[in-house]
Parts: C-alpha cells; sequence; structure tokens
C-alpha cells in the first residue's frame, strides 16, 4: 500500500530570513527535499540543505514547475511575507486544488509598514501599483482615509506622490518603508511633495494617512451627467459619505421629481448641493433654490454649481420653514433635512407647491421615515416610499468586492388638489 503524495508547503519568508521564522517553520525548511522559490529569497537560505530550485518568473513556466515539484517527498514554495496576502499561494490554489497544498504564512510586509507608523490597517484601501493604470488608483485613493500600496519599477513612490499632487491631492501624509524586516530597514515619513522629489529602494511598501478634516478633491476625470452622478464628483463637507444624498437615491428622487425644463425647484436641506446642481441641470430654463443654514456648506454648494456650471442655482442661507416665505412658489420640492421640524417643513412646503407638483423627501433613520410618511399622509393621501439598500462594487488589490452604504428611506407625493386659500 502505498503511502498518500505530501503535500507542498508554502512557506512566507521575510528579509531577515531563517532568523524572523518559527521553530516549526525552520523544521519544515530543513526536512525539505526541495525548495522553489523566486532567486532573491533563495539567497535567503544559504544554510539550508535541501535541494533548491529557481521559480521560472512567467506564471505559466512556474505553475509546471509546482506541479512538477509535487511529487517530491518534503516539497516546500518559499515566497515573501504572507503567501495569501497578494501572493503566490492563491494563484496556485485556483489552479491547482486547494488539498495538494498547506500554507503557513509569515507577516507580510504590508502589515509590517503599518505596524511600523503605528496605524492600523483594517479600513485602508490596499492596491499593488504593478500592472493598474495610474488614473484608476489615483482616484481611489483620492477618496480614501487610509492608503497602502506596492510600490513597482514603473511606479515608485516619487511617482505616485506626483502623480496625487497634479491632481490636487495634497491632503495626505506620506510613509516610505524599505526593507522591512532586514538590517538596512528604513521609514521615511513627509509630506508628498518631499516623496516626490525623493529615492527609494525598490523593496518598498508606500503608506498614505490623510491629515486631519480635509474633505475630497471633486472627481474632474470626465464630462458630468444629466443626473446621477458620481457622490464624490461633489465637493462635500466632513464627515464624509453621509451629508450628500448617494446617487443611486438622488437618481430615483428627481425622476419622482418630474422636473420640467422651465421648473422652479426647492432643495431643503441642501447640504453640498448635489440634488440642487442635478436638478438644476433638469431645469435649465428654470431656477433652483439650494436652501442651507450652514455657511460652510453654502459655499461648497456655490462652489459645487460653478464646477458644474450650472448658474441657476440660487443658495438661500437660513432654516426652513422659515425663509420659506419670500421665494416663489415651486413645481417641486426635495427635502433632505429636515431636523426635528418634520411637520411644519413638510406643510410648508406642500401648502406651496404647484398643482401637479411633487415632493420628495429623503430620511435615514426609522424615526424620521415615521414621521415623514404620516405627515405626508395627512397632505396628500397617497405616499410612494422605498427602501434603498445599495452596495457597490469595488477592487481590492486583484479582487472584486461589495461595499454597502448605509441603507436610506425615500417618500414622495404628487399635490393632486389645488392649494388651499
Amino acid at each position: 500500500m502505498s503511502n498518500p503524495r505530501s503535500k507542498l508547503v508554502i512557506l512566507g519568508i521575510g528579509d531577515d530570513g531563517l532568523t524572523g521564522l518559527t521553530e516549526s517553520a525552520r523544521r519544515i525548511l530543513m526536512d525539505a527535499d526541495l525548495i522553489l522559490g523566486a532567486p532573491p529569497v533563495l539567497t535567503l537560505l544559504e544554510s539550508v540543505p535541501g535541494r533548491k530550485q529557481p521559480l521560472e518568473p512567467e506564471m505559466g513556466l512556474a505553475l509546471k514547475q509546482v506541479r512538477e515539484g509535487l511529487s517530491a517527498r518534503r516539497p516546500v514554495l518559499v515566497s515573501g511575507g504572507d503567501p495569501l496576502f497578494y501572493g503566490v499561494a492563491r494563484y496556485l490554489c485556483d489552479r491547482l486544488g486547494k488539498d495538494q497544498f498547506e500554507v503557513v504564512p509569515h507577516v507580510s510586509s504590508m502589515q509590517l509598514a503599518f505596524a511600523r507608523i503605528k496605524e492600523s490597517w483594517e479600513d485602508a484601501y490596499l492596491t499593488n501599483l504593478a500592472g493598474r493604470p495610474i488614473e484608476s488608483v489615483v482616484d481611489r485613493i483620492r477618496t480614501a482615509e487610509k492608503v497602502g500600496a506596492f510600490s513597482s519599477d514603473e511606479c515608485p513612490p516619487s511617482r505616485l506622490a506626483r502623480e496625487l499632487l497634479e491632481r490636487g491631492i495634497d491632503y495626505f501624509r506620506g510613509y516610505v518603508c524599505e526593507n522591512l524586516g532586514s538590517p538596512d530597514e528604513r521609514v521615511t515619513q513627509g509630506e508628498l511633495a518631499d516623496i516626490a522629489a525623493t529615492e527609494f529602494d525598490p523593496l518598498n511598501v508606500v503608506i498614505l494617512i490623510r491629515k486631519p478634516n480635509r474633505p475630497d478633491r471633486a472627481y474632474s476625470g470626465t464630462r458630468h451627467r444629466l443626473f446621477g452622478n458620481p457622490d464624490d464628483a461633489f465637493a462635500q463637507s466632513l464627515p464624509k459619505r453621509g451629508l450628500i444624498t448617494q446617487a443611486e437615491v438622488r437618481a430615483i428622487a428627481l425622476a419622482q421629481l418630474d422636473i420640467r425644463p422651465t421648473s422652479v425647484v426647492w432643495d431643503i436641506g441642501a447640504g453640498s448641493g448635489a440634488v440642487a446642481i442635478e436638478a438644476a441641470q433638469l431645469a435649465s430654463q428654470g431656477i433652483v433654490y439650494a436652501i442651507e443654514p450652514e455657511p460652510g456648506d453654502v459655499a461648497l454648494i456655490q462652489a459645487n454649481a460653478e464646477s458644474f456650471g450650472v448658474p441657476n442655482v440660487r443658495t438661500v442661507v437660513g432654516r426652513a420653514p422659515e425663509v420659506l416665505a419670500g421665494l416663489p412658489d415651486p413645481d417641486a420640492v426635495f427635502v433632505g433635512g429636515t431636523g426635528r421640524q418634520v411637520d411644519p417643513i413638510l406643510s410648508a412646503a406642500y401648502g406651496r407647491l404647484a398643482l401637479g407638483g411633487s415632493l420628495a423627501v429623503n430620511v435615514a433613520t426609522i424615526e424620521s421615515l415615521s414621521a415623514a410618511y404620516h405627515a405626508l399622509k395627512g397632505l396628500a393621501g397617497a405616499v410612494s416610499v422605498w427602501n434603498v439598500s445599495i452596495a457597490r462594487g469595488i477592487e481590492q488589490m486583484d479582487r472584486l468586492r461589495f461595499e454597502a452604504i448605509a441603507p436610506t428611506f425615500l417618500l414622495a407625493v404628487t399635490r393632486r388638489e389645488p392649494p388651499r386659500d
């Protein structure tokens, strides 16, 4: 009866070689009769007796070597860092089957880099600059709070920093971690301008940490859509991703508002002005009043309106319902913020709404949904309600995953009866 074939062990190793391994990992290497690995990694194992075979750089040929290596008595493949973190293990398991391998991880260079600067990396955008269009990477960095990037020969840290600065993305502090785990390890930190002017060792990890209270640079890489523009096409207040009506909700709301070219529109609680600006594009011959009490957000509305080229947005500084009295009657009303004054705001807006006009309300909590629903039910009778739950696909390293945004509620009514005298 033949013995079952041994599994190939994929073993992670750092730049410090055998010294940085656990006793059990060193024992696996010392017992191996075949050791596969990239030439720079194999040079760390000169004292290990097993036969060493350099892996071919072309993945198809390397896969053939690994398949042949499975016939050895105790085969091992050494890989830098964690073989499952953007390493060779996932590639091999996907093609040859997970049951052919055992994986013994080492601390990845990305993990080491974040540890060196004492920052968590669980919420960071992680990427590899090799073989990726720099435009897509830079655009993803633009909205991130933390970034960890493996640099490449084509895109070293200096080029990444220059690409960011050329797009006005100057709100990160940079760290370049070189030769992690080796005697010549070095961590350099500084402004992006400093990093852009410095050369680094090819073995490095770049970390970017956003400076406090710095908003995203608005994206301007493509022409604007009529409506449903990406959230990050608008300059936004902080904290981000909560004070803007999401693109998908915006698209539904604007469809329900049925805005015509000559419409008069109110956007109550306009925030950064995303709804007001897209409404202004639809009401190209009309006018949109963006009502917002916070002076900082009023400035953002004006900046976004200028960026989108919509001169028919008028900002109104103040709180509804008090400031509504001086405005012309609307054909459409969007309410994005009511605070505690749900009934007064909705009653005042609906009372001024033109016959056949529509009113849409976006709220984030169950309590606000209940209050808005009962208020609109009493005003208009029929109320349309949506629970909008969106998950957007994003790339994380070389995999696609979905990131859920907070569920939100949309309500809409149409005025069927003429206003009361």
